[in-house]
């Protein structure tokens, strides 16, 4: 049985506890050494260096460290002569882009596992309790199980407490358990049942803020044993699993080393069978080897995530993993917290009703902006109305800090607002209305009031739950005339109190009376009944206009919270969230159904109210296992095992918890729902862009294979040569393609791509209609190449130099030509502006910089075997260059076949 299920006396028996006097200091000693310190445990972190090292098991990597030892061996193994620095330049740039990945990789993992560091930061820094008899001050790590605990206003709960006492006590649980409105505590309640967390009343639970009332209780649990280290020890457990994009190019790093191997293979058996020199042949192999690896893949992909991380930022979310930028394009289901992500998590009054006439009540929040309107016109604010509103100002403790935030209970604050709403000036009302005593709210009476002086007379303004409120009148005042109240006027008005709490309004009622003896304790009778408010924590405006962009774009939209099932209804409804036909449920709802059942109801409902942490979990599981890529939403520390669980974590900036920011991918820096939108639309942005850049650079290497293999199986048309060396392949994948790449990496994007339904989570970068793409325009690079290389070897016979300078211009001519038709993988060059990319622009003109620099600079035109072209070598060069562009565009030609 559960403590909270237990009747004081039982709890105090069971922990041997004299509540007057509380644990003495052995008493203490031992308990702590029992249960341990109240303090969060982290398991033993990462250190740097492993983390360094984990960076060098991603399978592309340990190819470009193969392809860096066989650049930097290479000068030995061909023995031509005296070996300088610069033959091992290519083998450092390589080493220099795997080391630059490795440090990034390790920037953002450190700054991204800090989660349970900052669960400990949310435990009070110190606690009163009663120690031999005396109540004293003591740090919360001190606390241990069965100490007597001291609350008040204003007070952070420190561990897991059972109430002994109750006066007026509310404890704001949002963080823990999503309700959006500070709860009633009561020490008397008792439950014969199980009860999830946010209807435990006669307990008080480690993170939660006493925001009303006081109270005294017993510790009855500490650290990871509270609810809120359970959460901590859920935290931890999660494994974070690959993003899709970091899956995909494991399989395509893989597919590539196959590929790399199996054709060096073929190659040198070819060689062998044709009686070539062995060590030629090698020579060849290697180079295959060489050209077959996109050097520049991984640190293009590294960079343009980067550079979406920094535009993500204008759009007002924080991205704490490189992978995550493309990952959030590819979601399919987003799971959203309400309070304070789907709402505004300010209560808001939006109807008043006086018995006679309902107003409406416009603007949100704690922003004075607003009216009360009867019908369409501004409302006159008198009799009943003008009544309302003054208990609303007088019978209540807060006070509006500013228009985000109030100090106190924000029913009270809502009520303000109203009150400003209707005219009434906030400063300092208690002196045109002096109060003269007080009835503080209690659970029990569940109504406040204050009695005040209000022009000449003494009035008792009373407010409370509307069933309770109406015991306590014996008339009601209808425009203007105070008569009896009948049983038709109260039906009336418990029709419209039903009538509101259907619509997940909470209401209040109001009543007034004079008298003459305002100092008397017996006032709360004999009242004179004036109407009803209804509030709620109101939708964010923007929010209706980003689910229905979700919806479009194909993602379904989900709405997960700890509040009331009515409630959560409502909003989803107002919001479009609830589909017709599909379901919603509550906590209780799913508690004795089967995993099976659970699973059949999850993917049906689009509203999951009064949920845990483990719930929350296991429906992201659910989704995941269903093949649901999941974006998470949230801001307090229940939803934090869940943000780490899903593949995207979306944290809130302003009012998420700093755990729920820590345990995050990313982070909105406005609160903002629509700006999920637009990290979605911005992560199929940069997806597409990778694919661009993806089939660009590999294109490139199928043709450079193309080139070599096609070499070797008719060498004697081309001179038994091999047409590219290592060096020029090195130099094409790494300097010439690399920067068109981060180029075609800038790209705007397709003007409908938040039109198209998110890709298959199991769809390959590289899958079958891209690998049609991908060969065509390899097999336009090849033909431009060997054509090129042929037409050296008519020209000068005898020259090896020459011939390979043909091709090795060729070649970079047509890839920079090709990156225009690259831009696009539907529209051909012609159909848009093929310079609007000032960024390609920009790279290709530094490309033929390099070129020049290469071909034209004696030193290094000895180093790269080549010799400084004419002009007609270089428009052969031009025109050539022009083919794998046209096979570019012609790939186009099959889009309904190829993709």
């Amino acid at each position: 049985m559960n403590d909270y299920q237990k009747t004081i006396q039982t709890v105090l028996e069971e922990q041997a506890v004299d509540i007057e006097n509380g644990l003495s200091n052995e008493e203490v000693l031992k308990r702590q050494e029992e249960f341990g310190l109240n303090e969060l445990r982290e398991k033993k972190k990462t250190t740097l260096f492993e983390m360094f090292v984990e960076q060098f098991k991603d399978f592309l990597v340990i190819i470009l460290l193969v392809a860096a030892g066989i650049s930097i061996a290479l000068p030995f193994i061909e023995g031509d002569g005296p070996v300088g620095v610069g033959d091992f330049i290519d083998g450092i740039v390589i080493l220099a882009i795997v080391i630059l990945n490795a440090v990034l990789g390790v920037v953002q993992e450190q700054r991204a596992n800090n989660a349970l560091a900052a669960l400990k930061k949310m435990s009070s820094p110190s606690v009163k309790v009663l120690r031999n008899g005396k109540a004293v001050e003591i740090p919360s790590p001190q606390l241990t199980v069965g100490d007597i605990v001291l609350l008040e206003t204003g007070d952070f709960v420190s561990g897991d407490i059972r109430l002994l006492e109750s006066t007026n006590l509310r404890s704001d649980e949002s963080a823990l358990t999503g309700e959006s409105t500070p709860v009633e505590k009561d020490a008397l309640a008792t439950f014969s049942d199980e009860k999830v967390l946010a209807e435990r009343s006669n307990s008080v639970y480690m993170s939660t803020l006493i925001t009303y009332g006081k109270g005294k209780g017993i510790v009855t649990e500490v650290g990871m044993k509270t609810e809120i280290g359970k959460i901590a020890t859920m935290l931890d457990e999660v494994k974070e699993g690959k993003t899709p994009l970091q899956k995909t190019i494991d399989q395509f790093a893989k597919m590539l080393g196959l590929i790399c191997i199996a054709v060096s293979l073929v190659v040198f058996g070819l060689g062998l069978l044709e009686n070539k020199d062995p060590f030629e042949i090698f020579l060849t192999a290697i180079a295959l080897a060489v050209a077959a690896i996109p050097e520049g893949l991984t640190a293009v992909i590294t960079v343009v995530l980067a550079l979406g991380m920094q535009r993500m930022v204008k759009r007002h979310a924080i991205i704490k993993n490189l992978s995550t930028v493309e990952t959030l394009g590819q979601a399919t289901v987003i799971c959203s917290d309400k309070t304070g992500t789907l709402t505004q998590n300010e209560m808001t009054v939006k109807k008043v009703f006086d018995m006679d006439h309902e107003y409406d009540v416009t603007g949100t929040g704690y922003s004075f902006n607003g009216e009360i309107l009867d019908g369409k016109k501004k409302a006159e604010i008198n009799g009943n109305l003008d009544l309302i509103l003054k208990v609303c100002i007088l019978c209540n403790d807060a006070k509006i800090e500013s228009e985000d935030k109030v100090l106190g209970d924000p029913t009270e604050g809502a009520l303000l607002v109203l009150a400003a709403k209707g005219g009434y000036s906030l400063e300092n009302p208690e002196k045109k209305y002096p109060q003269e005593n007080e009835y503080t709210f209690d659970s029990t009476r569940k109504m406040m009031s204050s009695i005040n002086q209000v022009d000449g007379k003494h009035l008792v303004l009373t407010k409370g739950a509307c069933d309770q409120l109406i015991k306590q009148c014996n008339r009601i005042s209808v425009r203007g005339e105070i008569r009896p109240i009948t049983k038709k006027d109260i039906n009336l008005i418990l029709k419209k109190n039903e009538e509101y709490s259907e619509d997940a309004f909470r209401v209040l009622g109001y009543a007034y009376r004079e008298t003459d003896t305002p100092k008397s304790n017996d006032l709360e009778q004999d009242l004179i009944f004036l109407g009803l408010s209804a509030m709620i924590d109101p939708p964010r405006e923007e929010a209706k206009e980003a689910i229905a962009k979700c919806h479009k774009a194909g993602i379904r939209v989900m709405m997960i919270t700890g509040d009331h099932l009515t409630t959560a209804k409502a909003i989803a409804t107002e919001l479009n969230i609830l589909k017709p036909g599909h379901i919603a449920l509550s906590g209780e709802d799913t508690k004795n159904m089967t995993d099976e059942e659970f699973e059949d109801a999850i993917m049906n409902c689009d509203v999951f109210a009064r949920s845990t942490p483990s719930d929350k979990i296991r429906i992201v599981e659910i989704l995941q296992k269903n093949g649901e890529i999941v974006a998470m939403t949230g801001d307090g520390v229940n939803d934090s095992p869940a943000l780490k669980q899903a593949e995207i974590g979306v944290a809130m900036g302003i009012t998420g918890t700093e755990v729920s920011k820590e345990a995050s991918n990313m982070i909105l820096t406005d609160d903002n729902f629509a700006s999920i939108v637009a990290a979605v639309e911005e992560g199929r942005i940069i997806y597409s862009n990778i694919r661009k850049f993806t089939i660009y650079l590999v294109s490139c290497n199928i043709g450079e294979i193309l080139v070599i293999l096609v070499a070797m199986i008719f060498s004697k048309f081309f001179g038994s040569l091999i047409p590219l060396l290592a060096i020029h392949l090195l130099w094409i994948n790494l300097m010439t393609d690399a920067f068109p790449a981060f180029a075609l990496g800038m790209e705007k994007g397709e003007e409908n791509i938040m039109d198209m339904p998110p890709r298959n989570s199991k769809e390959q970068i590289l899958n079958k209609p891209t690998l049609i793409k991908v060969f065509i325009q390899g097999f336009g690079v090849m033909l431009a190449s060997l054509l090129s290389f042929k037409i050296g070897l008519i020209l000068e016979p005898n020259s090896e130099v020459y011939a390979r300078t043909m091709i090795f211009v060729t070649i970079i001519f047509g890839e920079l030509f090709r990156t225009y038709s690259a831009r696009s993988e539907t529209k051909f060059v012609f159909q848009s502006n093929p310079f609007a990319n000032r960024a390609v622009n920009l790279s290709v003109f530094g490309a033929l910089a390099l070129l020049a620099m290469v071909v034209y600079v004696p030193p290094l035109a000895n180093v790269f075997q080549v010799q400084a072209p004419k002009f007609f070598e270089i428009a052969i060069a031009i025109g050539l260059g022009f083919i794998p562009l046209i096979f570019g565009d012609l790939t186009k030609l099959f889009k309904d076949k190829v993709e």
